[in-house]
């Protein structure tokens, strides 16, 4: 059996990414599209057959976004006060090519053409936004050790959006990209860390960190020479596959969604401010890191700014509760949304959403707890039973407020019958997340 690598340069060259990109996604499940505009509507059956270069391919949303290095921020998310490069109306759509940061960043080489072709993709099949941010990003100064990870793309000004709205973000369609992912992990990052200092997390030995102390070069100064480990992943029959062992593989199910989705919540002189920073979620969304909020899902965030300011990234193939390495199976996707305006008194939204972030999918209503949603502006927690409790109180509010249950009953119906799920544990501030079952409420 080939390796992984050799698998994807097989695919590669049996025409995917030119002529039937579909043999790779057939099974994502991410084509399904909301049939509530015509331009979505006659978009429902549409899969991409080609690699979605900017420009080509099926384009869902009534407007379209690409990820420019002049339309994007490299690690950082845009301020209150951040100019944006759309506008929209309340219920309308957009489209957005969104681009991974994997493959591009400092310690890969920052060159995404010469580290994919190691794993055997050709340059037609690299896109070309993300080798133009590679080589062109010049907005801010990129430091590895400091900035965030993340291209985020906006912010888009959203008409009639005021401070004490809430905007509803709908997933309308998702269309991985490039039939390719990569995970990621890195050196005092991911639920196995080595701690500055040296020091060793409570609850593991020194050789229980990942990856191993021994490969750890972070003092050389040089992001190419740090050791981190990244697992070229590519995408067959609907399914990422790595290797397990030299001649055996492991395969698992795709569900593509955005890791990153937010409004403008923090207002700042600097463009690196750390409370700007992309890695860690904030009560304007963010980097939020729910794997439940794939196509069809919505995510509720209170507004801060004038036109509540979106912007996404952090695009997902694929992501384990936890997300423990520190990435997911992270792929660039074509994310259509519909962006809405909700008042207070309107009944569009749920009535914790005007004040902390809140999702919802077709079955479930979901809660949410940030162990520090504040962006760091008074220092930095990560003490995941803060978020338990927050996402505790918060699905006791919804309950209490927006289905009429007495909050002692409602306490009682959430241990009985609620699951509170770790969203991930490596984004600084950590994050849970209840899941209701909209089934037991009649």
């Amino acid at each position: 059996m080939a390796t992984i690598g050799e698998h994807a340069a097989a695919l590669l060259r049996s025409g995917l990414g030119r002529r039937d990109f579909l043999r790779a996604t057939a099974a994502v499940g991410a084509a399904g599209v909301a049939a509530s505009t015509t331009t979505a509507s006659s978009a429902q059956a549409a899969v991409p057959r080609e690699v979605l270069q900017p420009g080509k391919g099926p384009i869902h949303g009534r407007h379209y976004l690409r990820s420019t290095p002049d339309q994007v921020r490299w690690g950082y998310v845009p301020s209150i006060d951040s100019a944006p490069v759309l506008r929209v109306r309340s219920g309308e759509t957009v489209t957005v090519d969104t681009v991974s940061h994997e493959g591009i960043l400092e310690d890969q080489g920052r060159d995404p053409v010469e580290y994919f072709a190691q794993h055997g993709v050709t340059r037609s099949s690299v896109l070309d936004d993300a080798v133009a941010i590679a080589r062109d990003y010049d907005r801010t100064t990129r430091n590895f050790d400091v900035d965030g990870p993340h291209v985020v793309t906006g912010p888009i000004f959203v008409t009639d959006a005021k401070p004490g709205d809430v905007l509803k973000v709908e997933m309308l369609s998702m269309l991985p990209r490039v039939p390719y992912g990569v995970v990621s992990s890195r050196h005092g990052k991911g639920a196995l860390p080595r701690l500055a200092g040296g020091a060793v997390p409570a609850g593991i030995t020194i050789d229980e960190i990942m990856p191993p102390v021994e490969t750890d070069g972070r003092e050389t100064g040089d992001p190419t020479r740090y050791g981190n480990v990244s697992v070229f992943t590519p995408v067959r029959g609907g399914r990422g596959v790595m290797a397990r062992g030299k001649r055996r593989e492991v395969t698992f199910p795709l569900n593509p969604f955005m890791g990153l989705m937010g409004v403008a919540f923090a207002g700042s002189a600097s463009p690196t401010a750390p409370e700007l920073n992309s890695i860690p979620p904030t009560l304007g969304g963010g980097n939020i890191d729910i794997n439940l909020l794939g196509v069809r899902s919505a995510f509720y965030l209170p507004v801060f700014a004038e036109g509540a300011l979106f912007h996404v990234g952090d695009p997902h193939f694929a992501m384990g509760n936890g997300e423990v390495a520190l990435t997911a199976l992270e792929g660039s996707l074509r994310a259509t949304f519909r962006l809405t305006v909700c008042k207070k008194g309107s009944g569009d939204a749920p009535s914790v959403a005007f004040g902390y972030p809140f999702a919802e999918t077709p079955d479930a209503w979901v809660p949410i707890g940030l162990s520090d949603p504040d962006g760091s502006q008074n220092g930095q927690g990560n003490d995941l039973n803060i978020a338990m409790r927050r996402a505790v109180v918060n699905a006791l509010d919804f309950l209490e407020t927006d289905q009429g249950m007495d909050r002692a009953t409602a306490y009682a119906y959430l241990s009985a019958a609620a699951d509170f799920e770790v969203s991930q544990v490596v984004d600084r501030t950590t994050g849970v997340h209840a899941v209701i079952r909209k089934s037991d409420f009649n």
